[in-house]
């Protein structure tokens, strides 16, 4: 067992070298914590700000047993981190967090729905879908339309199909790749919400005020936080929260989204065991933002005070949305986070905006 809380000078572990990892090495920074990264890309955005990174393939025993060696304590950036490598550094020594337990029920979207449901977080009916064969029963149990996804990776609306009537429930196999899929049901909501909330070593809870999430073609656009919400909306979603929480035993920062429903229901879309996109307003608009809690919370430090300070509206930079930095810049109210990626691709995450929008 690590020692925790970890003082100063120890060094935090980050598997992945992508923007969320970068923001998660300029957190421990200010916190006096040393950060080495493994990655299997060259140059990553996250390499440039840490002490060392080891390049190397996930499931590389000797990139493996020299990181494990070189961290106090490990944590990753996303969620499809192999499982074998996590179980991996364990076997070496490494303490990790999240904990394996997170990982297993956010890689699985039946498994995700299955725990969420078990511990009474409400989510969209589902079916699972392991062939073509599979759809027809199951889109006649849920009715049209119908959401198909891949039961593994895929994001930002990779991965998934509608599937609006019945003639076109074979070509959607297809059109996902022929792999193993979850059908969920339409849910019926009015806006998409979501709540940052984090949960220390110790089983401390933090939980951050809701977010309003706007989505365009698959891919969250904007962010407006706090949400304005109903004092009950609020409870709900902090319930929903905690119960994920301490069901998986977890440690850091989770990202739930949710479904609010017209009769003021919310349903959990999906959960996502680590800092979120929908956090990022914290970094201007909250005391301690959700990258610093993340570090917090895997280091065995207490967690910090979530209270807005501001309102904010986060906007994603994508593509060449980031090319207009300098312009950005000059705004008053705008605090400007790019991510330092060395090509500008269409529709790829470049940065992000804060604007400040008043108090709270």
């Amino acid at each position: 067992m690590m020692a925790t809380p970890l003082p100063p000078g120890s060094t935090v572990g980050i598997l992945g070298g992508g923007q969320l990892g970068r923001m998660l090495a300029l957190a421990a920074a200010r916190l006096g914590l040393d950060v080495v990264v493994l990655t299997p890309d060259e140059d990553s955005p996250a390499s440039r700000v840490v002490k060392q990174t080891i390049v190397g393939a996930y499931d590389d025993p000797v990139a493996l047993k020299a990181f494990a060696a070189a961290c106090d304590v490990i944590t990753y950036e996303f969620e499809n981190v192999p499982a074998d490598t996590v179980d991996a550094l364990m076997d070496l020594g490494a303490e990790v967090a999240p904990g394996p337990m997170a990982l297993a029920v956010a890689q699985d979207r039946v498994s995700e729905k299955t725990f969420l449901n078990a511990v009474g977080a409400p989510t969209v009916p589902f079916e699972a879908i392991d062939r073509a064969g599979d759809i027809p029963a199951a889109a006649k149990a849920l009715g049209h339309p119908a959401l198909l996804k891949t039961r593994r990776e895929g994001y930002d609306g990779k991965g998934q199909v509608w599937i609006e009537r019945s003639e076109g429930e074979t070509d959607a196999f297809s059109t996902i790749g022929g792999k193993p899929a979850i059908l969920e049901g339409r849910a019926d909501f009015v806006r998409e919400l979501s709540v940052i909330a984090a949960r220390g070593r110790d089983g401390e809870i933090a939980l951050y005020p809701l977010s309003d999430n706007h989505h365009e073609g698959g891919v969250l656009r904007r962010t407006l936080a706090p949400a304005e919400v109903s004092r009950a909306t609020a409870e709900q979603a902090e319930r929903i929260a905690i119960q994920i929480l301490t069901g998986l035993d977890y440690v850091g920062v989770m990202g739930v989204e949710l479904f609010e429903l017209a009769d003021g229901r919310l349903l959990v879309n999906e959960i996502a065991p680590r800092v979120h996109n929908t956090g990022h307003w914290t970094q201007d608009g909250a005391v301690t933002d959700q990258f610093e809690q993340h570090i917090r919370a895997v280091a065995g430090w207490p967690l910090g005070p979530t209270d807005a300070l501001r309102r904010v509206e986060m906007l994603n930079l994508l593509g060449e949305d980031a090319d207009a930095w300098a312009k950005l810049a000059s705004e008053p109210d705008t605090k400007i986070h790019l991510y330092g990626k060395r090509e500008t691709v269409a529709g790829r995450k470049m940065g992000h905006v804060n604007r400040l929008r008043g108090p709270v």
